[in-house]
């Protein structure tokens, strides 16, 4: 064998890689599709200052004053007005639904006092469960309700034009007032975690059976698809809820993250998130030949959704394409009812409307993961 370099060797070797490089298309696929999701994700989707964040008014004066005072606030682009409230009750069932950012009230004297000289109190209550995503409208209000209210200090008004603030604006952050970050960041990471792991070892798993050859060895029992899939999941949804209860643990007595909800409700929301997960790796495991591309398949699901879900960065700051995206992805729901049942102490009124999204997503992947293993079988 010669020792000298050849390059006609060369040319040889690098032809056999381009030829397997197009047989493995799916691989390639994977090389050029998850760059290209990350540009687009990053340039279109990620805001980190966001804008037309939901606001409910509850206005009880309905005055001029009152009524520029919340046109104000729409025209900055902070602030999207989403309806009105009558009570302080349907002012906190919105709030823990997660229904709107802000909740905006004047007082029925706010007219009156207004004329008197004197400086009425304005309520503005924040979901401060994302520090993040409400921090800029917070800072900017301030300044928004005196522009709002300057051009209606002309002509017999003019004398309430002063130097101090002619609104005293009381701002309550709820559910994390100090803006711990860890108290938003710790919860999510349990959907993070879970979603990364299972989805990757479900979609192995099936995948590995192929491999080595033991598929055969299912096919020759009487075992049907539903029960193979089943006696696939099962173990890990035990795995799942030992990452939970340690992540739990973790949040209570190394991060003291408040735990104001039903452990029960908090274990019934995961025990549905951990199975959309494991059937979106059993479908992955039904499409893949081997299990590199498994681990990619489940790596393309895990960008978009820790990108889209509101975990890294504000959910109402992106595109409302992107919103659309994240809608359809389990960790988003997952992610507003762990928060909601740990910093917001909700119950299961406030959780049914992010559970079932959740519930539709892993009846599609069931189907599917069934279709495809039948396939897979023939």
């Amino acid at each position: 064998m010669s020792e000298r370099f050849s390059i006609a060797r060369l040319a040889a070797m690098v032809l056999k890689e381009f030829i397997q490089m197009r047989r493995d298309r799916l691989t390639f696929g994977m090389m050029v599709g998850i760059p290209l999701l990350q540009l687009i994700l990053f340039g279109f989707a990620i805001n980190s200052d966001p804008k037309h964040l939901p606001t409910v008014v509850q206005d009880n004066d309905r005055g001029v004053f009152a009524r520029d005072l919340v046109w104000g606030l729409k025209n900055s682009g902070y602030f999207e007005l989403r309806g009105s409230a009558t009570d302080n009750r349907q002012v906190r069932r919105l709030l823990d639904q997660g229904e709107c950012s802000f909740v905006l009230t004047i007082p029925a004297d706010f007219t009156r006092t207004l004329l008197r000289g004197e400086r009425p109190q304005v309520l503005l209550e924040a979901d401060a469960t994302d520090p993040a995503a409400t921090a800029n409208a917070v800072a900017a209000v301030n300044q928004l309700i005196e522009r709002a209210l300057e051009r209606d200090f002309t002509g017999p008004t003019r004398s309430l034009k002063r130097a101090a603030p002619a609104v005293d604006l009381r701002i309550h952050p709820l559910y994390n007032p100090e803006a711990v970050t860890q108290y938003n960041i710790v919860p999510g990471l349990m959907g993070v975690v879970l979603t990364m792991t299972l989805v990757i070892i479900t979609a192995v798993a099936l995948t590995r059976e192929r491999e080595r050859g033991t598929m055969e060895n299912l096919l020759a029992t009487p075992l049907r698809p539903v029960e193979v899939m089943l006696g696939k999941i099962v173990p890990y949804i035990l795995v799942g809820y030992v990452q939970v209860t340690l992540i739990l643990l973790a949040a209570k007595f190394l991060f003291d993250v408040p735990m104001r909800g039903s452990l029960v409700l908090l274990y019934t929301v995961s025990l549905l998130f951990i199975a959309a997960n494991l059937m979106v790796g059993v479908t992955f495991s039904t499409l893949a030949r081997t299990q590199l591309q498994a681990v990619q398949m489940a790596f393309f699901f895990f960008l978009p959704s820790i990108l889209l879900s509101g975990f890294m960065f504000p959910f109402r700051g992106m595109p409302v394409w992107a919103q659309w995206i994240g809608e359809a992805l389990p960790l988003t729901h997952f992610l507003r009812n762990i928060r909601g049942v740990l910093l917001k102490g909700n119950g299961w009124g406030e959780s049914l409307p992010h559970l079932w999204p959740v519930a539709l997503f892993l009846t599609v992947m069931l189907v599917l993961g069934l279709v495809r293993y039948r396939r897979t079988l023939d």
